[in-house]
C-alpha cells in the first residue's frame, strides 16, 4: 500500500491552475479574490480541473442577473451518478470500497463500487418499470444505510428528483414536507433500531401512504423491527438483487445542468418547511469545490490520499447527510454510522463513534459541534481509549459544523489526539502540516447551511489554526460582513451576505408563485444580495468567527452580541452541558434576559453556581450580558440537526402560542416543551401584575 503524503488537494489545484492558466497567487487571499471577481473563470477552472465533461457545450458559465435571476453553464448536460461512476474503475481496481456501514447492533457492510452500480442500476430499472420519468417525485423514509445512498443514486441516474426524511421524524412532520411536492413513490423502512432498542415504524409508513394520495407505489425496507409487514408493497432488498442484461445495460440520463436533484427542507420550526430545490450541476460543482479542495479529501484510490475514508455523522434529515454522501463525487470511501452518536438514553456512552471510527480507519471525522462540546462534558478520555487498543491514529482530520465550534472544545480534541499520537509512536513533526503524516490534528471547521448545499467559510491546511476561527472564506464565495448600513466591514460582527451567486444556490423553492418565500428568505433586506441570517466576524487576517443567528442577537443597552459568545463563556464551566438565552425586548417595556441552563446530572442550580455563571459571563463578555434570571432546565430544544431553537423560544416566552411558533415532530426532544411553556406562562402573569420575572 503507498504511503499517504496527503499533498494539499487545494496545493494540486494551484499547481494545475499555473500549469494550465497561467495564474499563480502569492497567498490564500489573492487566490480567493480572483475567484470572487473572476467568478466564470474560476468555476470553468473547476469544471476542468475536475475533468467534468458533456456531449453538448455551454454557451456561457454564467448568465442573467441579479441574484436569485441566473443560471449557470446554459446548455451542457450532467448527472450526479455519471460522476461518482467515473470512479468505478480505478477504485474497483485499487481495491478500495465504496461504502463501509455498520449500525448500533454492530453488523458491518463493505459495498464496492461496481456492487454499488449494480444495485443503483437494478433500482433504476426496476422504478422504471414502476412508471417515474424525469422530474417524478421519489420521496424516503430512510435510516443512514447503504439502501438510502443507492435509493438516492438510483433517483439521481433517472433524473427523478429525491428527498428523504429520517425515521426519528413524526407522521404530521414529514406530511408537512413531502405532502408539498406530490410525490409518486415512497421507499420506506419498518423499522430502525435507536439508541439501544428497536422502533417499529410500520404504522408511520401505513400513515404516510395514506396521506399522500399522489403516490402510486410504495417500497419497503423491511426490517425484523416492525410488528408486521406493510402490505401491498413492494420488498427493496428483492428489487436491490435484480442482475439481468437490462440492468448491465443501464446508463444514467444525460440531463441539463440545472435539472432539479433533490429537495430538502428549513427546519421547519414554524410554518410549512421550505421545499428547497438544488441542481444536479450546482451540486455536483459545490460539492468537488468543498469536499476536494477545501475539506482536502481526496480519491481513496490515489496514492496522495490512499485510503481516505471519510466520516461524517448526521441522520439522513440534516443536509450533512447529503455532504457525506458527496465524498462518492470525489472517489473516497464513505463510512456510514446508522444508530445514536451517544449511545442508549438510559446509559449514555459518547465513545461510541470514536470506537467505530477506529474499527473502520476513518481518516476525516467530522460531526456537528455539539457532538465535540457532549464528548468533551462526558468526560470521555480518548487517549484511554487508544492505550485500551481502540487506536484512533488514523483519524487526520475533525470536521465541525452545525453550530459554532467553543474554543475549549477545540483546544480539549488537539490536546487529546497529540497525546494519542505520542501513544502511537508518532512524533511530533514541527514542520509537518495539519493532517498530514507527522503533523498535528487539522480542524476542518465548516460554516454554510441546508440554503445552498455547501460552505461559505472553512478550511485550509496551510493556514493558521487557531481556535474558535475558521480559516478563511471559501473559493468563490462572495462573502462579506456587512454594518447597519450596508457597508463592510473587517474586525467587526456584522450581517453574513454573499455579494456574488453560487452554483449550488436553490434553483427555486418548490410550488412557489412568483419566487415570493425565495426572495422573502435571502433577499428582501438587501435585493439582489444573499442575507444569509448569520452574524459573521472576518478579521484581519481572513479568518472568520460566526457569533450566532442574526435574527436571535443579544441586545443589550446598545451594545449587541451573538449569542455563540454568551455559550461559549457559559459552556466553559464543568457543570454547564448546554444553555439557552433568549433577549426578550418589547417596547414600552424593559428587557428581559434570561438564561436557562442544562447541568450535569450530580448538580443543582444554586445561588453559588448562579454567580460563578455570571462571573463567567462579566470577565469574558461584559457586566451588560450577565442575564436577568438564571433557569435550571430538563433539556435546550433542538431542531432533529442539533440546532438550538433560540427564536422559537423567543416568541413562546413572548407571548405567542406554542402551537404557532413550532412544531414539534421537527425536533429532536420535543418532550422538553412543556417546561418552556408553564415558564412563558408565569412570564405572562408577572408581567400583567407589573412584577418583575
Amino acid at each position: 500500500m503507498p504511503t499517504p503524503a496527503y499533498e494539499p488537494q487545494i496545493d494540486r489545484y494551484q499547481r494545475w491552475l499555473l500549469q494550465q492558466r497561467g495564474l499563480a497567487f502569492e497567498n490564500y487571499d489573492a487566490l480567493w479574490r480572483w475567484s470572487i471577481r473572476e467568478l466564470p473563470a474560476f468555476w470553468q477552472s473547476v469544471w476542468d480541473y475536475f475533468e467534468l465533461s458533456s456531449p453538448t457545450p455551454h454557451r456561457a458559465v454564467l448568465e442573467g442577473g441579479p441574484m436569485p435571476h441566473v443560471r449557470w453553464f446554459v446548455g451542457a448536460q450532467i448527472n450526479y451518478a455519471r460522476q461518482v461512476w467515473r470512479h468505478v474503475a480505478a477504485a474497483e481496481a485499487a481495491g478500495q470500497p465504496a461504502i463501509i456501514a455498520e449500525d448500533e447492533l454492530g453488523r458491518v457492510r463493505t459495498l464496492g463500487w461496481r456492487a454499488l452500480q449494480q444495485q443503483v442500476a437494478a433500482l433504476a430499472t426496476a422504478l422504471q418499470r414502476l412508471g417515474v420519468q424525469t422530474g417524478d417525485r421519489v420521496v424516503a423514509y430512510l435510516p443512514n444505510r447503504p439502501e438510502t445512498v443507492v435509493a438516492f443514486l438510483a433517483c439521481a441516474s433517472l433524473g427523478a428528483i429525491w428527498s428523504v426524511c429520517a425515521p426519528d421524524m413524526g407522521t404530521a412532520a414529514v406530511l408537512d414536507r413531502f405532502g408539498q411536492i406530490e410525490p409518486k413513490v415512497l421507499i420506506a423502512a419498518d423499522g430502525v433500531h435507536y439508541a439501544g432498542r428497536p422502533q417499529d415504524r410500520s404504522a408511520t409508513v401505513r400513515a404516510l401512504r395514506a396521506g399522500l394520495p399522489t403516490l402510486q407505489h410504495v417500497i419497503t425496507l423491511r426490517t425484523p423491527y416492525a410488528a408486521q409487514r406493510v402490505e401491498d408493497t413492494l420488498d427493496l432488498a428483492a428489487l436491490l438483487d435484480r442482475d439481468d442484461a437490462a440492468v448491465a445495460a443501464f446508463e444514467p440520463a444525460w440531463l441539463p445542468f440545472d435539472h432539479p436533484l433533490w429537495i430538502v427542507y428549513s427546519s421547519g420550526t414554524t410554518g410549512l418547511p421550505k421545499p428547497i430545490v438544488h441542481g444536479h450541476g450546482g451540486i455536483v460543482l459545490t460539492s468537488l469545490a468543498l469536499k476536494v479542495l477545501h475539506n482536502d479529501i481526496g480519491p481513496s484510490y490515489e496514492p496522495n490520499s490512499w485510503g481516505e475514508r471519510f466520516h461524517w455523522y448526521s441522520s439522513t434529515g440534516w443536509v450533512m447527510w447529503n455532504a457525506q454522501i458527496a465524498g462518492l463525487l470525489g472517489g473516497t470511501t464513505i463510512v456510514l454510522y446508522d444508530g445514536s452518536p451517544g449511545g442508549r438514553k438510559d446509559e449514555p456512552d459518547w465513545s461510541v463513534l470514536w470506537r467505530f471510527a477506529a474499527r473502520h480507519r476513518v481518516t476525516f471525522f467530522g460531526a456537528g459541534a455539539a457532538f465535540y462540546t457532549q464528548v468533551m462534558k462526558a468526560g470521555v478520555d480518548l487517549v484511554a481509549l487508544q492505550a485500551a487498543g481502540c487506536d484512533l491514529s488514523s483519524i487526520r482530520a475533525l470536521g465541525s459544523t452545525g453550530s459554532p465550534l467553543p474554543a475549549e472544545v477545540q483546544r480539549w480534541g488537539s490536546a487529546q489526539f497529540e497525546r494519542i499520537g505520542a501513544l502511537a509512536g508518532r512524533a511530533p513533526d514541527p514542520t509537518a502540516l495539519p493532517g498530514g503524516p507527522g503533523g498535528p490534528l487539522w480542524w476542518c471547521n465548516i460554516s454554510g447551511g441546508t440554503d445552498f448545499c455547501g460552505a461559505f467559510i472553512g478550511g485550509h491546511r496551510r493556514l493558521p489554526q487557531v481556535p474558535g476561527q475558521m480559516q478563511c472564506r471559501q473559493l468563490g464565495c462572495a462573502v462579506e460582513s456587512w454594518d447597519e448600513h450596508g457597508r463592510a466591514v473587517v474586525g467587526q460582527v456584522g450581517e453574513l451576505v454573499c455579494t456574488r451567486p453560487l452554483p449550488s444556490m436553490p434553483l427555486y423553492f418548490w410550488n412557489d408563485p412568483g419566487q415570493a418565500r425565495y426572495l422573502s428568505s435571502y433577499f428582501d433586506t438587501y435585493p439582489g444580495i444573499w442575507r444569509h441570517g448569520d452574524w459573521l466576524e472576518i478579521r484581519a487576517d481572513g479568518s472568520c468567527v460566526i457569533h450566532g443567528r442574526s435574527d436571535a442577537t443579544l441586545n443589550r443597552h446598545g451594545l449587541r452580541l451573538g449569542t455563540s459568545e454568551l455559550y461559549a463563556a457559559v459552556e466553559a464551566l464543568p457543570e454547564v452541558l448546554d444553555s439557552l438565552v433568549v433577549d426578550l425586548e418589547v417596547v414600552g417595556r424593559d428587557g428581559f434576559m434570561p438564561l436557562f441552563v442544562v447541568l450535569r446530572p450530580d448538580c443543582q442550580l444554586d445561588e453559588a453556581l448562579r454567580e460563578r455563571i455570571r462571573c463567567a459571563i462579566r470577565q469574558r463578555l461584559s457586566p451588560r450580558f450577565v442575564p436577568d434570571a438564571i433557569e435550571q432546565v430538563p433539556d435546550i430544544p433542538r431542531t432533529l440537526s442539533g440546532k438550538k431553537q433560540e427564536l422559537p423560544i423567543k416568541k413562546l416566552l413572548l407571548g405567542q402560542p406554542l402551537a404557532r411558533v413550532v412544531n414539534p415532530e421537527a425536533m429532536a426532544n420535543p418532550q422538553c416543551l412543556a417546561w418552556y411553556e408553564a415558564y412563558a406562562a408565569r412570564l405572562g402573569r408577572t408581567a400583567a401584575t407589573g412584577a418583575t420575572p
